[in-house]
């Protein structure tokens, strides 16, 4: 699953509205919120849960609160009466540190319960257990970490990943987003420390391709334009790579606005589109020698006419490599979308769009 945080009295409602909007229509199903924000309000949590629940439910979407026994309180509730927030749309609890296992158990009989990934110990999950925590109710979410250099080491996520699995839990995490981030540090909101300053679809694909959980939640407030429509892109089976232009050649712009697919015998140097040799052989031009400049990574390139039946093969570099007077520079990929040629293996689909 994919999904969203948001955090009450943010913003507006209709921008709250919208927002979950643009996340439904990501095929995103699980909205996140917190209830225990040291710098918010608490007095107005009540009614703003309360419409946020209404909304994600009215989008059939879910909806899991981060909740402790002060944000019960908050809301002028005991753990007893806890019930009663399926009321208010509320799918799911996730379980703050300090509640008694024994409420955790009893909760799990009637609305599902997100533990905290970080103190879930063998001991403890066995005493849950014992008191009849119901599986199919429970999850396992991980933490996000707004402080720079506190966010999770990867190699120990995954091995604590690989136990939960084992349990027959599911797992959750977040990774950053990139429109409006959350304060007080504006650092953004992974789980994973390597995705700090990642692009969300590029901390999107490394979950699904290296780190495998069963949902992902963007932890910042927002996700910008440019971002939902990588993340579009993307849904549609190909990875798309924005890119800055070196030409203005209307031939090489044909080639660059295919629809490319790695070669399923792929390189080790580049990235190498299967099709558009064959396009650029069907224009019956030659390629004029342009632009033969060194290749660092993210270069762009297209084979000139000195490379002979080459001519027109369309590369896009994953090392650094010397100049060659039979390769013409046509592009370079951001540096945003860099991490994402990680991702472009055999037979994976591409696009190139100019910025």
């Amino acid at each position: 699953m994919i999904g969203a945080s948001v955090f009450l009295g943010q913003q507006p409602e209709h921008e709250q509205e919208s927002y979950l909007d643009i996340i439904s229509d990501l095929g995103g199903t699980t909205i996140f919120t917190s209830l225990h924000i040291p710098e918010d309000d608490s007095s107005l949590y009540k009614k703003a849960l309360q419409t946020l629940g209404f909304q994600v439910q009215s989008r059939g979407m879910e909806l899991y609160v981060d909740m402790s026994t002060h944000s019960m309180t908050s809301l002028g509730l005991t753990w007893e009466e806890s019930r009663i927030l399926v009321d208010w749309g509320i799918t799911g609890i996730r379980m703050d540190y300090g509640i008694e296992s024994s409420i955790i158990a009893d909760i799990s009989k009637y609305m599902p319960v997100a533990l905290n990934a970080s103190t879930l110990t063998p001991e403890w999950l066995e005493e849950l257990f014992a008191l009849g925590l119901v599986k199919d109710h429970a999850e396992v979410w991980h933490n996000y970490y707004p402080r720079p250099e506190t966010g999770l080491d990867a190699a120990w996520f995954d091995k604590q990943n690989c136990w939960f699995k084992e349990q027959g839990l599911k797992t959750v995490a977040f990774i950053p987003g990139d429109g409006q981030l959350r304060g007080p540090l504006y650092k953004g909101l992974p789980t994973l420390e390597d995705h700090r300053f990642l692009s969300p679809l590029a901390s999107y694909l490394s979950f699904v391709n290296d780190h495998p959980i069963d949902g992902i939640l963007v932890g910042d407030p927002s996700l910008s334009l440019s971002s939902v429509n990588q993340i579009k892109a993307y849904q549609t089976g190909a990875i798309p790579l924005r890119y800055e232009s070196f030409i203005d050649d209307s031939q090489t712009e044909n080639l660059l606005n295919l629809h490319h697919r790695n070669r399923f015998d792929p390189a080790r140097d580049v990235i190498r589109s299967e099709g558009a040799r064959p396009f650029a052989q069907t224009l019956g031009k030659p390629i004029t020698p342009s632009n033969q400049i060194a290749r660092g990574k993210g270069a762009i390139t297209v084979d000139n006419e000195l490379y002979g039946r080459y001519q027109g093969d369309l590369h896009i570099v994953k090392t650094a490599l010397k100049e060659n007077d039979a390769v013409n520079v046509v592009g370079q990929v951001i540096e945003e979308d860099l991490p994402l040629l990680d991702f472009i293996g055999a037979g994976q689909r591409f696009s190139l769009k100019k910025v």
